[in-house]
């Protein structure tokens, strides 16, 4: 008894089948077409035209069906051209997707669609106009019986008394239920006649060739479809689609028939959405291409069927892995996303997995493709796979698949390798080196070796990782291999493709890894760099792109450092220093990303090399690399680039050879470190390095005075501002000046402007607009814009009070009003109130909504202006005889309050937390200050004595003082765009340039 390729299953329920639509065509015979025939005459006459149509396709058809039945009444007739009625006469071929149209002709679907296509509306042979260019369903009758045609007029046509001696009982039986099937004009003798079918072909034993060659034959083929077209019983369609599954799988003509007309496809596909699972095999045996599977919305069907079955499933759930399989394949990755992100969020995934231990090589291959495809769209799912993945499987038929199967074998076990833990890499390199029949690594090298060159490196990496499971030998076959293709690969410029895959397999090496199985290197090296925040943001946005809400596991820095150990130290011992020299072409490479790949390996392996014992390969590496790290950390406006340079310049000033090279850059290295202090200890560190002293040094700190502009006729220099390259000054006579840096870092005047009536006393930048605002004693508040050529007013905003210490947001203005308590609050619309007074201010400072206000009594509070809440930070001195104190100067850097006035408690500044008014520290100087600024490294102190003290900001110590030509008081002190240069304005009119040296 011949068995069907699946078992049963669960019965549906017709109900489970949903009902065809009402145009679905019923059964028509010959001997009806030959009725129609006589009645034809009755129809001619009558005065409706939808008659006429069918009239004469009646009369062709039935013409013929007259000759047909004469033939199947004597079998020795043989038929050789084929009737007109046969063949389009658009294409003069037999028709193989007939379609009839409303004029009456029959046309070749392809054909007719063209013509359609190219703008024609007319029927090619009537000229007739018509209605609707959509074309009918197939005239399943006519292609019934011309397939009738084609096989008694065959010459291979077997003769009913050559029938071979079998059992003629069952033959017989056969022919009559294939009569049934294809010429009752009865639905239920044609149902029954599949059903009748059914149950032979199960009995069939030994005539189980002679039973497929009958039931192969085009006619039955189409007596099959046409009952998937027409019936409603699901017992039936069942055994319709099994049956043609077991044909199409024994005879490839069967497929052909099938796909030959895209209406038979559309039914079977439609047939496996209303819940017959069996027709999911017989769609795969047409072998649809994957643009045409999801064109037909099949993959929710898919994805449905595979994760609806707990045990595993049976054939169709194979077929619809296989199906799925093709989709994945066949989409460019812009197109697959969300057809991945449909299966991870299903729970088809872990059937897929079950696929890798599939019977059917076939089978374990395409779970193997599917799953990397989701490794790679959505890297957290490998942590499922994990869990429950089987090598062994996989291991065992890959010497049996293809060169192409082979690599995607390789590349899915190579991701399975980028987990979060180092123990769980370590745990799954020991499977697959260890499971298998034959040895896992003598296998991969045998297929590196033959491996094309862009799939060579990713191999290479695995094979190097699973031999550096154990500690190192001093000669291994299976790393120098995987050592040689890297660097090869890595140097072959001819192969872009195969250079970015070499650099990101030795990145990859370092073994550090997010959730998403994303190489955490960057950041690692960042943070060793003294960059911790942007390793605790990169940690953030991979969770939130990856939607990961539990908290990951930490790393275990220890068992992660012993591997970084071994594998660093496996590569750079590799000819003594080779990738170095490969590194050192990569980083000038004209492909951006193959340069910052290879940027980030060389400072891997180059901060490596401060770890790991000397064996002279760090002059190797300072030969091949010196030059690009001082390069990148003297020119580049990156951050993070430059804190990858300070990686690898601080193992080569370990080297007396090293400081030797770096002394012609000592200059911009010093600066750049500077620049890093504020963020990095590493930078700090060095700074000492080069300096052989302690951080108070004053070479370490060494300010030299740059240049003197005399403003004395315009009184004095009350206000100074950078902004947009440019410095702005405001004078007691009511100038705003403009000035540029020039030669010899000389200031320029290059404008002079003049529309305040008094003193300008305030300007105020206000960065979100790209507005300079100028506060006045002439009791208005003008805003200007700034162009190349300097600035213009735009807006002028009168105010009732003169105006003193201006501080700006978006909408609203603060200044302290001449010799009035409070503090003003003006909105750009014109309202204005006043707040705080009950208090005498001398300063201001405002930092997100928040107004900083220090005051004559040495107080010192908090407003919030958006609920006017007041908090205390200072409470200040309240006896009526005690000297005033007042606080002269604020600035809030970094969350941090810096207040500053006459010497108050041992301390003139002291340093205030915004967030919750703790004192953080104070600086111990006597001396009376009356304007101050924060620069990421040192505090700035405007004396009354005409000093500037200079304060180290981070130990709160003091660094140096300068002193200007003159005892005249600081009034104001800025900063350029880059705190290169301090400005510095005085009483008696003179501003003066700074520069660190």
């Amino acid at each position: 008894m011949v068995q069907p390729m699946w078992d049963k299953g669960d019965e549906l329920e017709k109900s489970e089948v949903k009902r065809f639509p009402s145009f679905i065509p019923v059964r028509v015979s010959p001997k009806v077409l030959i009725t129609n025939q006589e009645s034809s005459k009755e129809l001619e006459t009558s005065p409706n035209n939808e008659y006429s149509v069918e009239k004469e396709n009646i009369k062709k058809v039935s013409s013929f069906c007259w000759s047909l039945t004469n033939f199947m009444e004597d079998g020795s007739k043989v038929l050789h051209a084929p009737p007109k009625d046969f063949v389009c006469p658009i294409t003069t071929h037999i028709f193989h997707d007939p379609v009839t149209l409303e004029t009456g002709q029959t046309y070749e679907r392809k054909a007719i669609q063209e013509w359609i296509d190219r703008g024609n509306s007319t029927c090619p042979i009537t000229r007739q106009d018509l209605h609707t260019t959509h074309l009918p369903r197939t005239n399943y009758v006519l292609k019934r019986l011309i397939a009738s045609w084609q096989e008694q007029s065959s010459p291979a046509a077997v003769s009913p008394k050559s029938v071979i001696t079998t059992d003629g009982t069952m033959i017989t039986e056969l022919r009559v239920a294939i009569t049934e099937l294809c010429t009752s004009e009865i639905l239920r003798e044609a149902e029954a006649g599949v059903l009748r079918i059914e149950g032979l072909w199960k009995e069939a034993k030994r005539e189980v060739e002679i039973v497929r060659s009958m039931l192969s034959k085009p006619p039955v083929i189409n007596g099959f479809v046409e009952i998937l077209l027409t019936s409603l019983d699901t017992q039936v369609l069942r055994a319709a689609v099994v049956l043609l599954t077991e044909l199409g799988s024994r005879d490839q003509g069967v497929v052909q028939a099938l796909t030959r007309v895209d209406s038979d496809v559309e039914r079977i596909v439609q047939l496996f959405k209303n819940g017959l699972v069996e027709a999911v095999v017989l769609l795969h045996l047409l072998e649809p291409s994957g643009l045409s599977l999801v064109e037909m919305d099949l993959v929710v069907y898919l994805l449905g069927l595979l994760a609806s079955r707990e045990d595993g499933g049976g054939v169709p759930e194979t077929a619809a892995l296989l199906l799925l399989s093709r989709i994945v394949r066949s989409y460019a990755d812009e197109n697959v996303v969300e057809i991945v992100r449909s299966i991870v969020s299903s729970r088809a995934i872990e059937r897929i997995m079950i696929g890798l231990g599939g019977e059917e090589v076939e089978e374990r291959v395409a779970a193997v493709s599917i799953l990397l495809r989701c490794i790679l769209e959505d890297g957290k799912c490998r942590n499922i796979i994990v869990e429950k993945v089987e090598i062994a499987p996989l291991l065992e038929v890959f010497l049996v698949v293809s060169d192409g199967e082979r690599f995607e074998i390789v590349h899915f076990l190579s991701e399975l390798v980028k987990l979060n833990r180092r123990s769980l890499n370590d745990k799954m390199l020991h499977v697959i080196k260890d499971e298998g029949t034959f040895s896992t690594m003598h296998t991969l090298v045998l297929y590196l070796q033959n491996a094309s060159v862009d799939e060579a490196p990713i191999v290479a990496g695995l094979l190097l990782q699973l031999d550096l499971l154990d500690e190192p030998r001093k000669m291994s076959i299976y790393r120098e291999e995987a050592m040689d293709t890297l660097i090869s690969c890595l140097r072959n410029s001819e192969s872009p493709i195969a250079q970015i895959c070499a650099a990101e397999t030795l990145l990859s090496l370092q073994g550090s890894f997010s959730y998403s199985g994303k190489s955490l290197s960057r950041a690692l090296l960042l943070k060793r760099a003294g960059f911790d925040r942007t390793y605790k943001s990169f940690m953030r946005k991979d969770q939130r792109r990856h939607n990961i809400s539990a908290p990951q596991p930490q790393h275990n820095m220890e068992d992660e450092g012993e591997w970084e150990k071994k594998v660093a130290f496996v590569v750079v011992s590799h000819e003594f220093g080779l990738v170095f020299e490969a590194l050192a072409e990569g980083v000038k490479s004209s492909f951006k990303e193959l340069q910052s790949v290879c940027f980030m390996i060389a400072a891997w392996l180059v901060y490596m090399l401060s770890i790991l014992p000397d064996t002279g390969i760090r002059g190797a590496a300072r030969v091949c690399l010196l030059h690009h790290f001082i390069s990148i950390f003297k020119s580049d406006n990156n951050t993070e680039e430059r804190a990858l340079s300070m990686l690898g310049l601080n193992t080569f000033i370990r080297d007396p050879e090293g400081l030797q090279d770096l002394a012609g850059h000592m200059k911009d290295i010093l600066k750049g470190l500077r620049e890093l202090k504020k963020s990095s200890a590493m930078a700090f560190e060095m700074l000492k390095v080069f300096s052989k002293e302690h951080e108070n040094s004053a070479d370490l700190w060494n300010h030299k005075e740059l240049s003197q502009q005399d403003c004395s006729i315009n009184g004095e220099v009350l206000t100074l501002a950078c902004f947009k390259g440019k410095i702005f000054s405001g004078h007691s006579d009511g100038t705003i000046k403009v000035w540029i840096g020039g030669e010899e870092e000389q200031l320029h005047l290059i404008q002079q402007v003049q529309e305040h009536t008094k003193a300008v006393t305030s300007l105020a930048v206000l960065h979100s607009s790209d507005k300079v605002y100028s506060g006045s004693l002439d009791r208005t508040v003008r805003v200007w814009t700034v162009t190349e050529e300097g600035i213009y007013c735009e807006q002028v905003e009168e105010m009732k009070d003169q105006i003193n210490n201006l501080v700006v947001a978006n909408s609203i203005a603060c200044y302290i009003p001449q010799g009035g308590g409070g503090i003003k609050v003006h909105s750009w619309n014109g309202a204005s109130k006043l707040v705080n007074q009950h208090k005498y201010a001398k300063c201001l400072a405002l930092v997100q909504g928040r107004l900083y206000c220090g005051c004559q009594d040495n107080s010192i509070q908090e407003i919030d202006l958006v609920t006017g809440t007041v908090g205390n930070i200072q409470t200040g001195s309240k006896k009526l005889l005690v000297k005033s104190n007042p606080i002269h100067a604020l600035q809030v850097h970094e969350g941090l309050l810096y207040a500053g006035g006459p010497s108050f408690d041992g301390a003139n500044v002291k340093i205030w937390s915004t967030s919750n008014y703790g004192l953080i520290g104070s600086l111990q100087s006597t001396l009376d200050v009356r304007t101050l600024a924060v620069s990421s490294e040192l505090v700035y102190l405007g004396c009354k004595s005409g000093s500037i003290e200079v304060w180290c900001k981070n130990k709160h110590t003091r660094v140096e003082t300068l002193h200007t030509s003159s005892t005249a008081k600081i009034l104001c002190i800025a900063f350029d765009a880059n705190q290169d240069i301090l400005l510095v304005g005085t009483s008696d009119g003179t501003i003066q340039t700074w520069g660190l040296n």
